[in-house]
């Protein structure tokens, strides 16, 4: 067993590693997901026509990610935003819970506690963006929710060059408010930016779980511990019409396709993809989600909004670049198997 640091430098570590791969909310566990890459070798997973597999395996992932947050706005006039999260988190725990079958037994209190401020972040990541996209455009809330993982990325990373980028995202996040978020809704954009915040916060939670729990075990248990959170307060906000059939049918699909869908393909993608080129493409969902929202919600963007989104993808992408080329390489953790999204949205 390799202890070489004190917990505060390893869970430093574990952070910028982490906020390098900006992979949404339903993002993470990144430490074991680079180190499961770094060990297949770079070699091994690019060149040619050999790299295309995965890639595809991610951009499906990602597709499958907001085209599910398109669906899950579209039910929220049934279940309204807290009744989707809720029955979201609850159906995705059961599947994970059924698939990996953690065992509850030989964890530490500390196992418990990290569990569980995993789960809480990852309800309240959901609550908040959910809330967010049931009040401004889908591509909008993406772009600003992805600050908090870039924010976390800067911070951790002490690089000037960094400020760049953030500078770059400032001015993507202005150009897409117009000046106050008053043509967006404020009261979105707030919670867009809270939902970052907390996805931030469960970046570096997801990577400590990755290392205290085998596989997805801490996955599924953090799920669940999500859904037990949400689920009253969707309890209390639609009441039985969580129990109707035709909303549980589209709310499983929502589960399945933000869910337990893209954590199996990433899951594949990642043996065979450079962490690097699975950083850079998970850049890439402000744009995949502002797709989803005009194609499934017909939410169309002017000029200024795709030069915003623009903007804060160069951003993300230069961000993670920066990180990537930050000095000698650690040794690879020892894989788990484990997705470098983790849950997400």
């Amino acid at each position: 067993m390799e202890e070489p640091r004190t917990a505060a430098a390893t869970d430093a570590v574990a952070a910028v590693d982490a906020a390098a791969a900006v992979s949404l909310p339903e993002a993470t566990g990144a430490v074991q997901a680079t180190g499961a890459v770094q060990a297949v070798g770079p070699g091994k997973a690019v060149g040619g026509r050999r790299s295309l597999g995965p890639v595809a395996l991610v951009v499906a992932g990602g597709l499958s990610v907001q085209f599910g947050a398109a669906i899950a706005v579209l039910l929220m006039p049934r279940t309204g935003a807290l009744g989707i999260v809720s029955l979201r988190l609850a159906l995705a725990a059961i599947v994970l819970l059924a698939v990996c079958r953690p065992a509850l037994r030989g964890h530490s209190r500390a196992d418990w506690g990290t569990v569980i401020a995993f789960g809480a972040a990852m309800a309240a990541m959901n609550c908040l963006f959910y809330q967010a996209a049931d009040r401004i455009p889908l591509g909008a809330a993406v772009t600003l929710e992805v600050i908090g993982p870039l924010a976390l990325s800067v911070i951790v990373s002490r690089r000037l060059v960094n400020l760049l980028w953030a500078g770059l995202a400032l001015g993507g996040v202005l150009l897409l408010s117009g000046g106050g978020f008053d043509r967006l809704d404020p009261l979105g954009a707030a919670f867009a930016l809270g939902a970052g915040a907390m996805w931030a916060t469960y970046i570096v939670f997801s990577a400590r779980t990755g290392r205290r729990f085998p596989q997805a075990d801490g996955l599924a248990l953090a799920m669940a511990v999500g859904a037990l959170l949400a689920l009253p307060l969707g309890i209390v906000e639609s009441g039985s019409k969580l129990l109707v059939p035709s909303t549980l049918g589209l709310a499983l699909a929502v589960a399945l396709m933000s869910s337990v869908l893209p954590y199996t393909l990433e899951l594949l993608a990642l043996r065979r993809l450079p962490a690097p080129t699975f950083a850079v493409l998970m850049s890439l969902e402000p744009a995949i989600a502002a797709t989803a929202g005009f194609l499934v919600l017909h939410q169309a963007l002017s000029a200024t909004d795709a030069l915003a989104i623009a903007l804060v993808i160069v951003a993300s992408m230069g961000a993670v670049r920066t990180q990537i080329g930050r000095g000698n390489p650690k040794p690879a953790p020892k894989p788990t198997g484990k997705s470098a999204r983790g849950e997400v949205r």
